[in-house]
């Protein structure tokens, strides 16, 4: 099967025009959703501080104290969890131990020079990834990375397992196109075991490699799969292995927020928050619009992951769920270079007399 360059040209007029509407009223909306999330995001803050909840990074912060201290991870997380009144049930309330076993070895700082280095390694293979596209798209594509990556560099990143697994998955979408796709084979897995919501990355890759008939790395991908799900049963009998029956339960995760959630996360996690929303709002939607433009593997492995997981939390996602949007640092706001490229296909499929003369998309 061969995947189309411009997905966007191949659209019925229908279609095209739907998508477009829908761009600008999102760029629109969310000027105006910004501020109530962020609203949202400060009262819901002041209700957990006056129930005497602490912040995630304490938490975290405290675990990995204990088991550089010697302790086991799953006995440590637990008593921790209790002692901050977070929830040990399910499973997934408690990170996978990767973090505080690493963070043992080399500390905070080894951490916070290895999310530097990510966030250098990100432009540098986004500049190579986007070359044969011109030199223009080239250099744009790294800017965008490293000015989108700059919260590698806030001092609780070395805590923060959404921001340092999304680093890795950036680093691996650049290269999960070029003969490098065994590296970033190996750095998804390495993501997914650190934050276990990264694992739908690994599973829109699969779908674009059967799709794209690329066997060979569709069977290394099912091959990670079957690692990553091991490990995670592992984790997942270890966590069942400390649990009490005094221990929190998750109230779960079925918060409907709808798209001003994840949208409001992107920003917060990027240095779009330093913007003014007038110009903030429209740049996230159009970043998402660019990747739903990008055409080949890596554009629609890509618009596949974000749509997905977008989706996924405006769904299920609670107010202060806002960080899961850390795994799309900074690949999502590359989006914008093929901002140009999806605004043409698209006027060219609204320009088609009909469906039955492809002349945009046979470009």
């Amino acid at each position: 099967m061969k995947l189309p360059t411009h997905p966007l040209a191949h659209l019925p007029r229908w279609a095209a025009l739907a998508l477009l509407a829908l761009t600008l009223l999102g760029s629109a909306w969310n000027v105006l959703a910004l501020d109530t999330r962020d609203q949202a995001q400060r009262s819901d803050i002041a209700e957990r501080t006056a129930r005497g909840e602490r912040p995630d990074m304490e938490l975290y912060r405290a675990i990995n104290a204990r088991v550089a201290a010697g302790e086991s991870y799953h006995a440590a997380a637990a008593a921790e969890h209790r002692e901050f009144a977070m929830p040990t049930s399910p499973f997934v309330t408690v990170r996978t131990p990767v973090l505080a076993w690493t963070s043992a070895w080399w500390g905070a700082e080894g951490w916070r020079t290895i999310a530097a280095l990510l966030w250098g390694a990100n432009m540098l293979a986004w500049f190579n990834a986007l070359r044969a596209d011109g030199m223009g798209r080239a250099l744009a594509g790294g800017a965008l990375a490293g000015v989108f990556g700059m919260v590698a560099f806030i001092p609780d990143v070395a805590f923060s397992h959404d921001i340092l697994a999304g680093l890795m998955l950036s680093l691996a979408l650049a290269l999960s196109a070029g003969r490098a796709w065994p590296l970033a084979l190996l750095l998804a897995v390495l993501a997914i075991l650190l934050r276990e919501l990264a694992l739908p990355f690994l599973l829109a890759w699969g779908a674009i490699a059967l799709a794209a008939r690329e066997q060979h790395k569709a069977l290394a991908i099912g091959a990670a799969l079957l690692v990553v799900a091991l490990a995670l049963a592992g984790h997942a009998w270890a966590v069942a292995a400390v649990r009490l029956p005094g221990d929190f339960v998750s109230p779960g995760w079925s918060g409907f927020l709808g798209p001003a959630l994840p949208l409001y996360g992107i920003h917060v996690t990027t240095l779009l928050h330093l913007l003014p929303t007038l110009i903030a709002g429209p740049l996230a939607v159009l970043a998402l619009l660019g990747w739903l433009g990008a055409g080949k593997p890596r554009g629609l492995f890509a618009a596949l992951w974000f749509t997905g997981f977008f989706t996924a939390v405006a769904l299920f996602a609670r107010q202060e769920n806002f960080y899961w949007m850390g795994l799309f640092v900074p690949a999502f706001g590359i989006g914008l270079v093929f901002v140009p490229q999806a605004l043409r296909d698209l006027l060219c499929a609204l320009r088609r007399p009909s469906r039955v003369d492809p002349s945009c998309a046979s470009r």
